[in-house]
């Protein structure tokens, strides 16, 4: 299993907490609260991968 580093920030207009992975297209999600946020980009992870390992960017 691999792990990815998240950017976490917290919009200020919706309260929403948003999250991406550096580097991996198409990574990213938000939540209304960090569990929601870490098991949406866990699943948004898991879809990605289904079409192979990413080719990540610098």
């Amino acid at each position: 299993m691999k792990n990815y580093t998240a950017i976490v920030e917290r919009c200020t207009e919706t309260g929403l907490f948003t999250g991406f992975i550096p580097g991996f297209p198409g990574a990213h999600t938000q939540g209304e609260t960090l569990d929601e946020l870490h098991q949406n980009l866990h699943e948004v992870i898991e879809i990605l991968l289904e079409d192979g390992e990413p080719v990540l960017e610098a």
